[in-house]
This record gives structure tokens, sequence and C-alpha cells, in this order.
């Protein structure tokens, strides 16, 4: 249920001395701004006025979001902050005595709304302050010296083993969060790396003869890369399966690091998996496969 504003100050509100009424110049600034209810209006279209669960007031989210952005805190950060303040609960709108929102309200209402929507508002609200001259922002300077360097072309090997190196780590960060951790997934790193640097030797091989052998080396260690790769893939597919599983009885901020786990392994084994099949495709000799372009990791 959609609402803008916060409730009756408290008790304890009334009863605060003088000093602690009075916010911190800026954010009093801010404050004030933000008082206009044109920053309601994008947010509205995204609840119901009357029906569900009643929403943190839209009063409260807008400060807490610009908190968020203007010193680059996380949602858990931002919270303990702002329950440590009491100047900051007053910018937010929070009566004294009442609870902070928890992290995951803040995570699941900018989810609902999408964080182009929060960023935009953020943007809009910082550019009005900016030009009223409200706040000053910081001043970036940028070194545009240009520096000359070798070109590094992709390559099949090397593609293959990034996507392998790739899909190992987030392996481990998923079962590092609780994830398929009874799951048995190699490590193939070592492997794929003892393979890429022997294509590395071959290749400095000098004369037509060893350079006709190198070609035939480097094919053939080429196509152990990629047998590799798909092993690790079918290991990463076992684990994203009982991930899975795993989501169902995840809570909090936890749940949301390894649905991001899953979903960016989920990634890198399609990536790896297009750059196995071109690499096949290489191998048996078609023409109108190139290398690849694109990087898994």
């Amino acid at each position: 249920m959609f609402r803008t504003v916060n409730d009756q100050p408290t008790l304890w509100d009334a009863i605060l001395p003088s000093e602690l009424l009075v916010l911190p110049a800026e954010l009093a600034r801010v404050d004030a701004l933000l008082d206009d209810s044109v920053f309601f209006a994008p947010l509205a279209a995204y609840f119901d006025a009357r029906i569900g669960r009643p929403l943190i007031p839209v009063e409260t989210y807008l400060r807490l979001m610009f908190l968020k952005f203007r010193y680059r805190l996380g949602y858990e950060v931002l919270c303990r902050e702002v329950a440590d303040s009491i100047s900051w609960q007053r910018f937010c709108r929070i009566p004294l005595g009442m609870r902070v929102p928890h992290p995951t309200t803040l995570m699941k209402i900018t989810n609902r709304c999408g964080d182009a929507a929060v960023a935009g508002l953020n943007e809009v609200l910082l550019v009005k302050a900016a030009a009223g001259k409200l706040l000053r922002t910081d001043k970036v300077r940028a070194d545009t010296t240009v520096v000359e360097g070798d070109v590094g072309y992709p390559t099949d090997s090397g593609l293959l083993a990034k996507g392998i190196g790739a899909m190992c780590r987030s392996v481990a960060r998923i079962k590092t969060l609780g994830g398929a951790s009874r799951t048995r997934a190699r490590d193939r790193r070592r492997s794929a790396g003892r393979r890429a640097r022997s294509i590395a030797s071959k290749l400095r091989l000098r004369g037509q003869q060893q350079r006709d052998q190198a070609q035939a080396a480097v094919r053939r260690i080429t196509g152990e890369l990629a047998g590799i790769a798909e092993a690790a893939t079918r290991d990463a597919a076992r684990v994203i399966r009982n991930a899975r599983r795993a989501l169902r009885t995840a809570t909090g901020s936890r749940r949301g690091r390894l649905h991001q786990a899953i979903d960016h392994l989920e990634s890198v084994v399609g990536r790896t998996q297009q750059v196995v099949a071109q690499t096949r495709s290489r191998l048996a000799g078609d023409a109108g496969v190139g290398q690849s372009g694109g990087q898994p990791a």
C-alpha cells in the first residue's frame, strides 16, 4: 500500500533538546528540496494506494536512498548508520523510537521499482541541488595520456582457459555461500593453464618444419582445452541445479548474493559453450568460423 509521509512524531521527539533538532546544513537544504511532491510521482505507479501491506513512507525511502547514493553506502551499512545517528533519523523522517527499515525492505522496493528509477531520482535531485548551489559536488581530474601498446587478439585457447577459470571461481563462490556445497566439481584451472602455456612455447619455434609441427601441436592442445572446458561446464551445470534448490531455504542478504552468483555462473557457462562450439568447428576445418571475440569472464 502506497504511503507518502510518516505518522505523527512520537513523545520522544517532543522532549528532544533543541540542539538535536537542527540538521546539518547540507542535509537541511536537501530535506527542504525533497519536500516537493514531484519526487513521489515516479514511485506511485509501482504500488496500489489502497491494497497490500503498508509500505514505508516514500519520504523516508527517498531520503534513505539519497544517503546511500551520496555517501556510497551498502544497504546494511546505511541502515546501521541511520540507526546510530539521531540527525540522520530526523532527516529520513523516522520518528525517534521507531525502528529503521530493514535492509531487505529497501532492496525489495528498489528491485520492484528498478535501479534505473532510483538512480534517475538521485541524479535529478543532485542536479537540482547543484544548480541551486545547495551542495558542492566533487571535481574529478582525468589524465588523458595515451600510451602505445600491442593489441592482444583473442584466441580460442585463451578464451577457453579464461572460461574454465571463471567457472571454477564462480563455483567456489557458490559453495562458500552454502549453495551445492556437497556437489563435486573439480578445479581444472591448473590443467587448463598448463596447456595454455604450452601453446605459447610451441608458437616460438622457428623453421618451416618446426612451424608445421607446432601448428599440429597447437590444434591438439586446443582440442584438449575444449574437452576440459566441456567437463567444467558439466560440473557447473550440476552446481547450478543443486544451488537453485538451496535458494529455497536461503534468507536475507545471503539469498541475494547466492542468486547473483548462480546467474553469473549460468552466463559464463553459456559463453564458454559458445566458445567450445566455435573451437570444435575450427578444428574440424570450418573456414566460415573465425576467432571467437567474446570473453567468457
